[in-house]
């Protein structure tokens, strides 16, 4: 059995692994991007379906709008910042997306009409942790963030944090996560604005959580520094709690950059602003994922779902066949015609968390069928014509998100 450590179930099914040269950082193999795609893919269509437009935004950025946008005050000791000898002015890379999106906002006079506008970005962030706070995919100095922003009117927020607490539990369950907490955490210490805009913020998200059916606990002081914030966590296998997904309500970032919109009276008026994030963090949601599941992945997740493997060399010719049908269907597989006994290709299969194995012989090949044989050792013949529908029933995962993104 493996250990259930993400870092020991990583390098044990060559999904990832990391080295001093590179502290913080992620090397990821084939088998290991392949599962970080298919996550990506996934939250890319649900955000797709909830009227989010992806955009892509700079990573290197002048100090300036940090600066600007009051993150330099809060997070400069944890950015990493160059200078551009040219124009010799500080540079730091992004450590999240926000001040870009509102930057994309700001780039058009902008009608009430246009509101809601909600942008997506698989943002690439760095954060200077310390050393000794590194673990494995937990905790990186690089990592991609599923961010999201809403620009909205102040009528327009109760819809808008509903419409997302409702993706949020879709989404957690097609991970398998059925049980998870929800907090909303309040005003810090060290904060921006004023009392009364705080006053506001708070209330305007409470009730809209409260309208969206969501239960919370009240967690005083640990809101972010420009707004409230609800925090969900997961639970996970062994019991454990997992601060995943996060809607932040802010009044203040938009008027500080300037974010503007012309109401339906013609004037001017300042957005509210809504942070969302499902996963927060990609590399870190597949730690988690790597140690809910113990490594054995659902099949729609699994890198490699299905190995086709052959009993004899003399099965090759049909072997392939059988792959080059599956993948035309869709479906990833990969292939296992070694010369090797059934035996040790059953037991590489399970060493890899390979789900599904299709086992081919030569009465198979005589009578164009397939043995599949599942996780548990439970077995099943069927047609080759008849197999592509079973299988991809196997492998399809939540039912909106079958048959798109099956093959890398």
């Amino acid at each position: 059995m493996l250990e259930i450590d993400h870092r020991v179930i990583g390098v044990k099914l060559g999904l990832f692994h990391q080295q001093v040269e590179g502290p913080g950082m992620v090397f990821w193999h084939p088998r290991g991007w392949q599962l970080y795609r298919i996550i990506e893919d996934y939250i890319r269509d649900r955000m797709r379906e909830m009227g989010f437009s992806e955009v892509r935004t700079p990573q290197l950025l002048a100090r300036s709008l940090w600066e600007e946008s009051g993150h330099w005050d809060k997070f400069g000791k944890d950015m990493y910042s160059v200078t551009d000898h040219d124009a010799e002015r500080a540079l730091c890379l992004k450590p999240m997306s926000c001040p870009c999106h509102i930057q994309l906002f700001n780039k058009h006079i902008r009608s009430y009409n246009e509101l809601p506008l909600r942008y997506c970005e698989f943002g690439n962030c760095h954060r200077d942790e310390p050393s000794g706070s590194l673990h494995g995919l937990m905790r990186t100095r690089a990592f991609t963030q599923d961010d999201a922003h809403v620009f909205c009117a102040e009528s327009q927020l109760v819809t808008e944090i509903g419409r997302f607490c409702q993706l949020l539990r879709r989404v957690y369950q097609d991970f398998g996560f059925g049980s998870y907490t929800v907090a909303l955490s309040t005003r810090p210490p060290h904060r921006m604005g004023s009392e009364q805009i705080w006053d506001r913020a708070e209330e305007a998200l409470a009730n809209a959580a409260s309208a969206a059916e969501v239960e919370f606990e009240l967690r005083p002081g640990e809101g972010a520094f420009y707004g409230p914030k609800l925090e969900f966590h997961l639970m996970d296998g062994r019991g454990r709690s997992w601060q995943c997904g996060t809607v932040q309500l802010d009044f203040f970032l938009p008027e500080r950059l300037n974010a503007r919109f012309i109401n339906d009276q013609g004037r001017q008026e300042i957005p509210v602003m809504i942070h969302h994030a499902i996963l927060g963090s990609i590399e870190r949601f597949i730690g988690i994922l790597l140690e809910h599941y113990e490594g054995w992945l659902p099949n729609w997740l699994a890198p490699e779902p299905l190995v086709v493997s052959t009993i004899t060399t003399a099965d090759i010719p049909y072997a392939l066949e059988v792959a080059a049908d599956l993948k035309a269907a869709g479906l990833r597989v990969s292939l296992d015609t070694r010369a090797e006994r059934l035996g040790r290709k059953i037991m590489d299969a399970r060493d890899k968390c390979i789900p599904l194995m299709i086992v081919l012989g030569a009465r198979d090949a005589r009578e164009r069928t397939i043995s599949l044989r599942h996780r548990n050792g439970a077995q099943e013949v069927y047609n080759l014509d008849d197999s592509v529908p079973v299988l991809r029933n196997e492998c399809g995962g939540p039912l909106a998100f079958r048959g798109k993104y099956l093959e890398g």
